[in-house]
């Protein structure tokens, strides 16, 4: 849980001066006067006793006592959920349900960039700013009537039904259309991250064999390299506009031996009809590679009825309506983007497109002075992965530290005082109309939930975007071969650091790992989180063996084996407490969870990235840190280091003895002493998935970090 100490870290907290003193004084006399006159009404109207009633309501249970025994949400104790619409389990059925009951509400929506800028900068490097005008809106009948010509082009091209086609762009409309187009057809469909590298992107093409790509007209020459290393099964290549109108067409050599279309002139080959669904439940969907942490991508094989299932269950637990408007911006070659999007449709929400180059007013692409995606949508529902979390986290630290010491003081004492009351189950409305509605801003100011997924979510910033942002954050747990689907966190859950029951369409078994301590028979239970349910994904693509691996039977169930190690609360909320790849077992026999120091190191402002390393021949860990550079920039100077070159200060005594000196500070309250690196390294490059040393999903491929810094890791164990 979060306490004042947190905040207090992360904005500079020191003793204040008398006057300050009494400015706090005087507004906590204000809150109590405040409460006093709210008592009643709050009792009434909104009575807390019954939020915490809710929020700690029974909300899965094991079907037995044993040490085997399955967890089950309560809601599907009759039978696990498999489809959101009756008798439907196929997706291309499932989307033709959605146009017939929401086909003239607002479906698809993409901004318009009306003009992008391009900046030189000092060391020569272009950055484009984009200037962008309203988003433009397709009702779901519109958009039908282009998935049915889609279809029909690629059936002009000879597509044969369960033939794959590769999507390999980023998140935009015209990527869910082709795929809605392509799940009607039964065109199995490979997913690869538009930031995969050129060799990642050969391999995942020759392993699929696919006669026709989609891709970006930017990307275009990542495929026509892929295809000249050996990547000879593409025929065909589709590609999208670039969003730049005045670059669209550079990228297009049509003298290439092989058929090159635009989007547009796919879609003039085909007709507005009604194409007939082909799909059943058990044909293959998507064949969706993994950002991979270590390795080649592995292919996961997803049917229909997996995300069927998995878009039922999740369903369940958002509560979504037609007027809400969802803010698509994660990859869609990620699992928690497609989920979150299909969910959306099932309930006639509108999708407005968007990139984390867009996303907020100071995002990296908007114009000094226009305005982000966020404040253009005003979106009610978004995803967030932690990384995107904290950034936010950080910015909203940054600019309360940029104001007056009493701006500071008050802002902690207001943020105290909402935390306390919201554990308590009170709503703050002054405190949210005076100080945080003006932060919930960053995200368009309509914001009702935020959903957080793909890794985990630090409880401290957790608590700090509830607050701030005026609504809850709830986290949810899954994985690729779960179709996404496994947990999602309760809505009217106070608490922090649960990633909630299982969903109503899977159930989970934790599994005995006896060497780590972790056993069902534990007070809490805890073990290798293993899952179950229909939305379990078939196996990996061409790779039997890893299949059999980790797709496992318990008696006579099949589960998937996660890895990830949990324990379940009184509540049957789950809380994901390490992972045993992370796991690493010092001289001394101690146990660390390396995971577990990071997520807690990233919250402090000083730190944009880490990756924690232990020798298990040494008695101490040490880490490699990605700095922040305007803080770790102020940080310095105070310790009396030069800072007139960057690269230079990363490897400064000084600094890097500052550094050092303010993280084991900053964690000695969360984390025990042997889990506080000794040692560090400061990092002037960012780490990026280009580099090769995060997934596209922003997660840390800590053994080509390892592999990069091989010679600074021993030199920090000398």
């Amino acid at each position: 849980m979060v306490d004042e100490s947190d905040v207090k870290k992360a904005l500079n907290g020191r003793e204040h001066p008398l006057s300050i003193t009494l400015a706090i004084g005087c507004l906590k006399v204000l809150f109590f006067v405040y409460d006093v006159i709210t008592y009643i009404p709050f009792k009434i109207f909104a009575d807390p006793a019954a939020k915490l009633e809710r929020s700690k309501r029974i909300k899965a249970e094991p079907e037995n006592t044993s040490t085997d025994a399955v967890w089950t949400n309560v809601h599907a104790k009759n039978g696990l959920l498999t489809s959101t619409f009756e008798g439907i389990y196929d997706l291309g059925s499932q989307w033709e349900e959605c146009v017939r009951r929401y086909g003239d509400l607002p479906c698809m929506g993409t901004r318009e960039v009306l003009k992008v800028h391009k900046e030189k900068q000092p060391n020569g490097k272009i950055f484009e700013k984009w200037q962008m005008g309203d988003y433009q809106w397709r009702t779901y009948s519109q958009v039908d009537k282009r998935v049915n010509m889609i279809a029909s082009g690629l059936a002009s091209l000879g597509q044969q039904e369960k033939e794959p086609i590769i999507l390999f762009a980023e998140t935009r409309e015209e990527w869910m259309t082709t795929a809605l187009a392509c799940m009607k057809m039964n065109f199995p469909i490979a997913t690869i991250y538009a930031t995969l590298g050129e060799d990642a992107v050969e391999y995942a093409i020759n392993e699929v064999g696919a006669k026709t790509i989609f891709t970006s007209e930017t990307l275009i020459s990542k495929v026509k390299k892929a295809m000249s290393n050996g990547a000879s099964s593409i025929e065909n290549i589709i590609f999208f506009d670039s969003v730049d109108p005045a670059s669209r067409g550079e990228s297009v050599d049509v003298s290439l031996p092989f058929t090159l279309l635009s989007f547009d002139q796919l879609l003039s080959r085909g007709e507005p009809h009604p194409v007939p669904i082909r799909a059943k439940k058990d044909d293959l969907a998507l064949i969706m590679y993994t950002s991979g942490t270590t390795g080649n991508p592995k292919g996961v094989m997803i049917s229909h009825g997996n995300i069927v299932a998995a878009t039922v269950g999740q369903g369940f637990s958002i509560n979504l309506t037609s007027n809400d408007r969802y803010i698509g911006y994660l990859p869609l070659a990620h699992i928690l983007e497609v989920c979150a999007e299909m969910v959306g449709l099932t309930k006639g929400v509108r999708i407005g497109y968007s990139s984390a180059q867009t996303l907020f007013d100071r995002a990296p692409k908007i114009l000094k002075g226009e305005h982000g995606d966020c404040w253009a949508l005003q979106p009610t529902l978004m995803a967030c992965v932690p990384a995107v979390m904290d950034r936010i986290f950080k910015a909203v630290i940054d600019e309360v530290n940029a104001n007056s010491e009493i701006f500071k003081e008050l802002f902690k004492v207001c943020y105290e005082r909402k935390r306390l009351r919201y554990e308590e189950g009170y709503s703050s409305f002054l405190l949210n109309k005076l100080v945080f509605n003006r932060i919930g801003k960053l995200l368009g100011g309509n914001v009702r939930q935020i959903l957080s997924g793909g890794a985990p979510l630090s409880p401290e910033t957790q608590r700090f975007m509830n607050i701030c942002f005026c609504c809850p954050v709830v986290q949810g747990y899954g994985l690729t071969e779960t179709c996404g689907g496994g947990t999602i966190a309760d809505v009217d859950d106070l608490s922090t650091g649960t990633v909630g029951p299982p969903l109503p369409c899977c159930e989970i078994l934790l599994q005995e790992w006896a060497e780590a301590g972790y056993s069902p028979k534990n007070t809490p239970p805890q073990g290798e989180i293993l899952i179950s349910g229909p939305n379990v994904a078939h196996g990996y693509f061409k790779n039997e063996e890893k299949t059999k691996e980790e797709f496992v039977s318990v008696n006579g169930k099949r589960f998937f084996a996660t890895g990830d190690i949990g324990e379940f609360r009184e509540d049957g909320s789950l809380k994901i407490i390490d992972r045993k790849k992370d796991l690493l077992k010092l001289a001394h026999g101690e146990y660390i969870s390396l995971g577990k120091v990071e997520t807690n190191l990233l919250t402090n402002p000083l730190i944009d990235n880490v990756c924690v390393y232990g020798d298990s021949n040494k008695s101490y860990l040490v880490a490699l840190v990605v700095p922040n550079q305007k803080n770790f920039t102020q940080l310095a100077e105070k310790a009396g280091a030069d800072t007139s070159n960057f690269e230079k200060l990363c490897v400064d005594k000084k600094a890097v003895e500052a550094l050092q000196k303010e993280l084991s500070s900053y964690a000695s309250a969360k984390l025990q002493r042997v889990e506080i690196p000794q040692k560090l390294f400061v990092c002037h490059e960012p780490w990026t998935p280009t580099s090769g040393l995060l997934t596209e999903a922003l997660k840390l491929k800590r053994k080509n970090i390892e592999k990069a810094y091989r010679k600074e890791l021993d030199e920090l164990y000398k």
